[in-house]
Protein backbone atom coordinates (compact mmCIF):
# COMPACT_ATOMS: atom_id res chain seq x y z
CA UNK A 1 0.00 0.00 0.00
CA UNK A 2 1.46 3.85 -1.09
CA UNK A 3 1.87 5.83 2.36
CA UNK A 4 0.17 9.16 1.34
CA UNK A 5 2.69 12.04 0.80
CA UNK A 6 2.68 14.55 3.60
CA UNK A 7 1.88 17.67 1.95
CA UNK A 8 3.17 20.35 4.65
CA UNK A 9 5.75 20.58 7.59
CA UNK A 10 6.22 19.07 10.74
CA UNK A 11 7.30 22.18 12.35
CA UNK A 12 4.96 25.59 11.45
CA UNK A 13 5.11 29.03 12.61
CA UNK A 14 1.85 29.59 14.56
CA UNK A 15 -1.17 30.38 12.88
CA UNK A 16 -0.22 28.29 9.49
CA UNK A 17 -2.52 25.32 8.20
CA UNK A 18 -2.98 24.90 4.97
CA UNK A 19 -1.62 22.27 3.05
CA UNK A 20 1.69 22.84 0.74
CA UNK A 21 1.22 23.65 -2.99
CA UNK A 22 3.04 21.11 -5.52
CA UNK A 23 5.62 22.59 -7.58
CA UNK A 24 8.20 22.13 -10.42
CA UNK A 25 11.54 23.72 -10.29
CA UNK A 26 11.31 24.60 -13.99
CA UNK A 27 8.13 26.55 -12.83
CA UNK A 28 9.70 28.80 -10.20
CA UNK A 29 13.09 29.69 -11.51
CA UNK A 30 14.80 31.17 -14.51
CA UNK A 31 18.06 29.35 -15.51
CA UNK A 32 21.23 28.92 -17.15
CA UNK A 33 22.73 25.78 -17.84
CA UNK A 34 26.21 25.89 -19.46
CA UNK A 35 26.47 22.90 -22.25
CA UNK A 36 30.02 23.73 -23.20
CA UNK A 37 32.13 26.09 -21.03
CA UNK A 38 34.73 23.39 -18.95
CA UNK A 39 38.06 24.03 -17.76
CA UNK A 40 40.50 22.13 -15.75
CA UNK A 41 41.08 24.13 -12.97
CA UNK A 42 37.86 25.03 -10.84
CA UNK A 43 38.99 28.59 -9.47
CA UNK A 44 40.12 30.63 -12.68
CA UNK A 45 39.30 30.90 -16.64
CA UNK A 46 42.30 30.40 -18.77
CA UNK A 47 42.52 34.18 -18.47
CA UNK A 48 43.48 33.91 -14.68
CA UNK A 49 40.97 37.13 -15.00
CA UNK A 50 37.06 35.29 -14.03
CA UNK A 51 36.38 32.93 -10.92
CA UNK A 52 35.26 29.40 -12.15
CA UNK A 53 32.77 28.25 -9.35
CA UNK A 54 31.68 24.26 -8.80
CA UNK A 55 29.55 23.73 -5.81
CA UNK A 56 32.69 23.07 -3.86
CA UNK A 57 33.01 26.65 -3.86
CA UNK A 58 31.11 28.15 -0.92
CA UNK A 59 30.63 32.05 0.01
CA UNK A 60 28.81 33.38 2.64
CA UNK A 61 25.42 35.75 2.97
CA UNK A 62 25.52 39.08 3.16
CA UNK A 63 28.82 40.63 4.25
CA UNK A 64 31.87 41.24 2.31
CA UNK A 65 34.92 38.74 2.59
CA UNK A 66 38.29 40.94 4.30
CA UNK A 67 40.35 38.63 2.78
CA UNK A 68 39.23 38.55 -1.32
CA UNK A 69 36.93 41.72 -0.95
CA UNK A 70 34.14 39.69 -2.17
CA UNK A 71 30.69 41.22 -1.45
CA UNK A 72 27.60 39.22 -0.81
CA UNK A 73 25.06 41.27 -0.42
CA UNK A 74 21.08 40.85 -1.21
CA UNK A 75 20.58 41.94 -5.02
CA UNK A 76 17.21 42.31 -6.97
CA UNK A 77 18.45 38.90 -8.67
CA UNK A 78 20.21 36.88 -6.74
CA UNK A 79 22.24 34.00 -8.52
CA UNK A 80 22.20 30.36 -6.79
CA UNK A 81 25.15 27.78 -7.47
CA UNK A 82 25.29 24.54 -7.42
CA UNK A 83 26.26 21.24 -8.96
CA UNK A 84 24.62 18.25 -6.95
CA UNK A 85 21.57 18.46 -4.07
CA UNK A 86 24.59 16.45 -1.85
CA UNK A 87 27.18 19.64 -2.02
CA UNK A 88 24.34 22.13 -1.47
CA UNK A 89 23.72 25.68 -2.96
CA UNK A 90 26.15 29.32 -2.76
CA UNK A 91 24.75 32.35 -3.58
CA UNK A 92 26.59 35.05 -5.11
CA UNK A 93 26.50 38.05 -7.19
CA UNK A 94 30.03 39.09 -8.58
CA UNK A 95 31.08 38.10 -12.37
CA UNK A 96 31.87 34.30 -12.49
CA UNK A 97 31.99 31.86 -14.68
CA UNK A 98 30.92 27.83 -13.89
CA UNK A 99 31.42 24.51 -14.82
CA UNK A 100 28.89 22.61 -17.11
CA UNK A 101 27.99 20.50 -14.61
CA UNK A 102 26.67 23.35 -12.91
CA UNK A 103 23.39 25.30 -12.63
CA UNK A 104 22.95 29.08 -12.78
CA UNK A 105 19.44 30.26 -11.04
CA UNK A 106 18.62 33.73 -12.12
CA UNK A 107 15.72 34.31 -10.75
CA UNK A 108 12.14 33.74 -9.34
CA UNK A 109 9.57 33.48 -11.99
CA UNK A 110 6.63 35.14 -10.03
CA UNK A 111 7.54 37.73 -8.12
CA UNK A 112 5.05 37.14 -5.20
CA UNK A 113 7.77 34.10 -4.61
CA UNK A 114 10.27 34.58 -1.33
CA UNK A 115 13.63 33.83 -2.57
CA UNK A 116 15.36 33.38 0.70
CA UNK A 117 12.82 30.67 1.50
CA UNK A 118 13.54 29.07 -2.11
CA UNK A 119 17.17 29.38 -1.86
CA UNK A 120 16.50 26.80 1.13
CA UNK A 121 14.37 24.80 -0.47
CA UNK A 122 16.82 23.78 -2.46
CA UNK A 123 19.37 22.94 0.22
CA UNK A 124 16.88 20.61 1.38
CA UNK A 125 16.08 19.41 -1.02
CA UNK A 126 17.31 15.00 -1.05
CA UNK A 127 17.70 13.55 -3.34
CA UNK A 128 19.21 10.25 -4.06
CA UNK A 129 20.38 10.00 -7.95
CA UNK A 130 20.33 6.73 -10.08
CA UNK A 131 23.68 4.74 -10.28
CA UNK A 132 23.93 5.69 -14.20
CA UNK A 133 23.59 9.56 -12.93
CA UNK A 134 26.24 11.45 -12.59
CA UNK A 135 23.99 14.98 -12.07
CA UNK A 136 21.22 15.59 -10.97
CA UNK A 137 20.02 18.91 -13.24
CA UNK A 138 19.52 17.51 -16.57
CA UNK A 139 15.82 16.87 -14.59
CA UNK A 140 16.00 20.36 -12.93
CA UNK A 141 13.29 21.77 -14.48
CA UNK A 142 10.94 18.66 -13.30
CA UNK A 143 11.81 18.46 -9.94
CA UNK A 144 9.06 19.10 -7.36
CA UNK A 145 8.99 20.72 -4.56
CA UNK A 146 6.25 22.14 -1.94
CA UNK A 147 5.78 25.84 -1.17
CA UNK A 148 3.58 27.76 0.75
CA UNK A 149 1.74 31.09 0.94
CA UNK A 150 3.70 33.71 0.25
CA UNK A 151 3.25 35.15 3.79
CA UNK A 152 4.49 31.56 4.80
CA UNK A 153 7.02 31.61 2.54
CA UNK A 154 8.30 35.01 3.88
CA UNK A 155 8.16 33.81 7.69
CA UNK A 156 10.19 31.01 6.87
CA UNK A 157 12.61 33.28 4.29
CA UNK A 158 13.51 35.85 7.11
CA UNK A 159 14.16 33.45 10.18
CA UNK A 160 16.12 31.55 8.18
CA UNK A 161 18.04 34.58 6.59
CA UNK A 162 18.49 35.61 10.19
CA UNK A 163 19.60 32.33 11.25
CA UNK A 164 22.50 32.64 8.40
CA UNK A 165 23.46 35.92 9.50
CA UNK A 166 24.06 34.75 12.93
CA UNK A 167 25.99 31.64 11.90
CA UNK A 168 28.02 34.13 9.35
CA UNK A 169 28.35 36.54 12.41
CA UNK A 170 29.69 33.60 14.42
CA UNK A 171 31.83 32.28 11.77
CA UNK A 172 33.67 35.63 10.91
CA UNK A 173 34.52 36.22 14.98
CA UNK A 174 35.94 32.79 14.92
CA UNK A 175 37.86 33.27 11.90
CA UNK A 176 39.31 36.37 13.51
CA UNK A 177 40.19 34.90 16.53
CA UNK A 178 42.18 31.98 14.46
CA UNK A 179 43.71 34.83 12.56
CA UNK A 180 44.49 36.73 15.95
CA UNK A 181 46.54 33.30 17.60
CA UNK A 182 48.35 33.18 14.73
CA UNK A 183 49.89 37.37 14.50
CA UNK A 184 50.36 36.05 18.25
CA UNK A 185 52.36 32.92 17.26
CA UNK A 186 54.18 34.98 14.99
CA UNK A 187 54.87 37.67 17.56
CA UNK A 188 55.04 36.09 20.81
CA UNK A 189 57.89 33.82 19.57
CA UNK A 190 61.30 35.33 18.67
CA UNK A 191 61.65 34.92 14.69
CA UNK A 192 65.09 33.03 13.04
CA UNK A 193 67.94 34.05 14.46
CA UNK A 194 66.90 36.72 16.87
CA UNK A 195 67.00 36.27 20.66
CA UNK A 196 63.93 38.00 21.71
CA UNK A 197 60.83 38.18 20.49
CA UNK A 198 58.85 41.25 19.52
CA UNK A 199 55.91 41.09 21.40
CA UNK A 200 56.03 40.78 25.28
CA UNK A 201 54.89 40.65 28.51
CA UNK A 202 56.08 43.28 30.96
CA UNK A 203 58.68 42.16 33.66
CA UNK A 204 60.58 40.34 31.38
CA UNK A 205 63.82 41.07 29.73
CA UNK A 206 66.98 38.93 28.88
CA UNK A 207 67.31 36.59 26.08
CA UNK A 208 66.11 33.72 25.00
CA UNK A 209 67.91 30.05 24.88
CA UNK A 210 68.32 28.02 22.03
CA UNK A 211 67.47 24.38 22.24
CA UNK A 212 66.69 21.14 20.95
CA UNK A 213 63.26 19.56 21.17
CA UNK A 214 65.32 16.80 23.24
CA UNK A 215 66.63 19.14 25.51
CA UNK A 216 63.34 19.99 27.23
CA UNK A 217 61.04 17.46 25.68
CA UNK A 218 60.42 13.68 25.97
CA UNK A 219 58.83 11.82 23.09
CA UNK A 220 57.50 8.23 24.19
CA UNK A 221 55.55 6.03 21.85
CA UNK A 222 52.30 4.82 21.90
CA UNK A 223 51.00 1.24 21.61
CA UNK A 224 48.83 -1.10 20.58
CA UNK A 225 45.46 -1.44 22.92
CA UNK A 226 43.52 -4.10 21.09
CA UNK A 227 44.67 -6.34 24.69
CA UNK A 228 43.02 -4.28 26.89
CA UNK A 229 39.31 -4.30 28.08
CA UNK A 230 36.80 -1.78 27.93
CA UNK A 231 37.05 1.21 30.69
CA UNK A 232 37.38 5.13 30.79
CA UNK A 233 40.64 5.55 29.82
CA UNK A 234 40.71 7.68 26.66
CA UNK A 235 41.92 6.35 23.81
CA UNK A 236 43.51 8.62 21.00
CA UNK A 237 45.01 8.41 17.50
CA UNK A 238 46.17 11.61 15.13
CA UNK A 239 42.58 12.47 14.50
CA UNK A 240 41.66 12.51 18.77
CA UNK A 241 39.54 10.34 20.83
CA UNK A 242 38.66 6.70 19.76
CA UNK A 243 37.42 4.37 22.78
CA UNK A 244 38.14 3.80 26.14
CA UNK A 245 39.71 1.38 27.89
CA UNK A 246 40.50 -0.13 31.39
CA UNK A 247 44.55 0.91 31.41
CA UNK A 248 46.18 4.36 30.97
CA UNK A 249 49.61 4.78 29.16
CA UNK A 250 50.17 7.97 30.49
CA UNK A 251 49.61 9.70 34.08
CA UNK A 252 51.05 13.08 33.11
CA UNK A 253 49.44 15.42 31.12
CA UNK A 254 51.37 15.50 27.61
CA UNK A 255 51.06 16.23 23.78
CA UNK A 256 49.92 14.31 21.40
CA UNK A 257 51.82 14.53 17.90
CA UNK A 258 51.39 11.85 14.79
CA UNK A 259 53.99 9.69 13.76
CA UNK A 260 52.61 8.73 10.82
CA UNK A 261 49.56 10.31 9.20
CA UNK A 262 48.60 13.59 10.18
CA UNK A 263 51.74 15.13 11.74
CA UNK A 264 50.94 18.41 11.71
CA UNK A 265 48.16 18.78 14.58
CA UNK A 266 49.30 18.52 18.07
CA UNK A 267 47.07 18.55 21.05
CA UNK A 268 46.93 18.40 24.30
CA UNK A 269 46.41 15.09 26.12
CA UNK A 270 45.13 15.14 29.63
CA UNK A 271 45.81 12.15 31.77
CA UNK A 272 45.28 9.42 32.44
CA UNK A 273 45.34 8.20 28.98
CA UNK A 274 46.36 5.82 25.77
CA UNK A 275 47.57 6.44 22.34
CA UNK A 276 47.93 4.15 19.56
CA UNK A 277 51.28 3.74 17.73
CA UNK A 278 50.78 6.08 14.98
CA UNK A 279 50.58 9.16 18.05
CA UNK A 280 53.86 10.18 19.93
CA UNK A 281 52.64 11.81 23.44
CA UNK A 282 55.12 14.54 24.39
CA UNK A 283 55.92 15.46 27.88
CA UNK A 284 57.75 18.26 29.31
CA UNK A 285 61.14 18.07 31.36
CA UNK A 286 61.60 19.95 34.43
CA UNK A 287 60.87 23.59 34.66
CA UNK A 288 59.16 23.15 31.06
CA UNK A 289 55.16 24.83 31.00
CA UNK A 290 53.08 22.07 29.20
CA UNK A 291 51.13 25.19 27.64
CA UNK A 292 53.94 26.89 26.02
CA UNK A 293 55.15 23.24 25.15
CA UNK A 294 51.97 22.78 23.38
CA UNK A 295 52.00 26.41 22.13
CA UNK A 296 55.21 25.89 20.37
CA UNK A 297 54.65 22.47 18.54
CA UNK A 298 51.78 24.51 17.09
CA UNK A 299 53.49 27.21 16.15
CA UNK A 300 55.75 24.79 13.67
CA UNK A 301 55.43 23.36 10.41
CA UNK A 302 55.90 19.80 10.53
CA UNK A 303 55.07 18.72 7.36
CA UNK A 304 58.24 20.06 6.34
CA UNK A 305 60.04 17.42 8.35
CA UNK A 306 57.93 14.71 6.44
CA UNK A 307 60.45 11.93 6.12
CA UNK A 308 58.06 10.02 3.84
CA UNK A 309 57.31 9.81 -0.10
CA UNK A 310 53.97 8.02 0.84
CA UNK A 311 52.08 8.31 3.79
CA UNK A 312 53.36 11.41 6.25
CA UNK A 313 55.79 10.45 8.97
CA UNK A 314 57.79 12.01 11.63
CA UNK A 315 60.49 9.92 13.61
CA UNK A 316 61.45 11.05 17.58
CA UNK A 317 64.86 11.63 15.86
CA UNK A 318 63.52 14.63 13.97
CA UNK A 319 61.16 15.91 16.88
CA UNK A 320 63.68 15.79 18.93
CA UNK A 321 66.38 17.49 16.49
CA UNK A 322 64.05 20.19 16.28
CA UNK A 323 65.50 23.74 17.48
CA UNK A 324 63.27 26.10 19.68
CA UNK A 325 63.90 29.25 21.38
CA UNK A 326 62.68 28.71 25.23
CA UNK A 327 62.35 31.89 28.00
CA UNK A 328 62.82 31.54 32.01
CA UNK A 329 59.94 28.90 33.41
CA UNK A 330 57.99 31.97 34.61
CA UNK A 331 58.08 33.53 31.16
CA UNK A 332 56.63 30.20 29.71
CA UNK A 333 53.90 29.94 32.06
CA UNK A 334 52.50 33.59 30.64
CA UNK A 335 53.09 32.54 27.18
CA UNK A 336 51.66 29.09 28.13
CA UNK A 337 48.57 30.72 30.12
CA UNK A 338 47.83 33.39 27.27
CA UNK A 339 47.30 30.62 24.95
CA UNK A 340 45.39 28.51 26.74
CA UNK A 341 42.83 30.85 27.40
CA UNK A 342 43.38 31.90 23.92
CA UNK A 343 42.29 28.05 22.49
CA UNK A 344 39.47 28.00 25.25
CA UNK A 345 37.83 31.21 23.65
CA UNK A 346 38.50 29.67 20.19
CA UNK A 347 36.87 26.14 21.31
CA UNK A 348 33.60 28.30 22.85
CA UNK A 349 33.04 29.82 19.60
CA UNK A 350 33.97 26.78 17.62
CA UNK A 351 31.22 24.73 19.74
CA UNK A 352 28.49 27.64 19.21
CA UNK A 353 29.29 28.09 15.81
CA UNK A 354 28.72 24.01 15.39
CA UNK A 355 25.42 24.20 17.92
CA UNK A 356 24.06 26.63 15.43
CA UNK A 357 24.75 24.72 11.85
CA UNK A 358 23.48 21.77 13.86
CA UNK A 359 20.04 23.75 14.71
CA UNK A 360 19.68 24.98 11.10
CA UNK A 361 19.96 21.44 10.13
CA UNK A 362 17.21 20.40 12.32
CA UNK A 363 15.14 23.58 10.82
CA UNK A 364 15.61 22.31 7.82
CA UNK A 365 14.59 18.93 7.79
CA UNK A 366 11.35 20.34 9.62
CA UNK A 367 10.40 23.37 8.24
CA UNK A 368 10.11 22.32 4.54
CA UNK A 369 8.50 19.38 3.25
Amino acid sequence: MQTKKRKSPSLRFRGYTDDWEERKLGEIFNYEQPTKYIVKSTEYDDTFNTPVLTAGKSFLLGYTDEITGIKNSTVDNPVVIFDDFTTGSHYVDFTFKIKSSAMKLLSLNDNSDNFYFMFNTLKNIKYVPQSHERHWISKFSEFEIYKPSQEEQQKIGSFFKQLDDTIALHQRKLDLLKEQKKGFLQKIFPKNGAKVPELRFSGFAGDWEERKFADFIDVKSGKDYKHLNSGSIPVYGTGGYMLSVDRALSDIDAIGIGRKGTIDKPYLLKAPFWTVDTLFYAVPKQNIDLQFSLSIFKKINWKKFDESTGVPSLSKTVINSVGASVPSYEEQQKIGSFFKQLDYTIALHQRKLDLLKEQKKGFLQNMFV
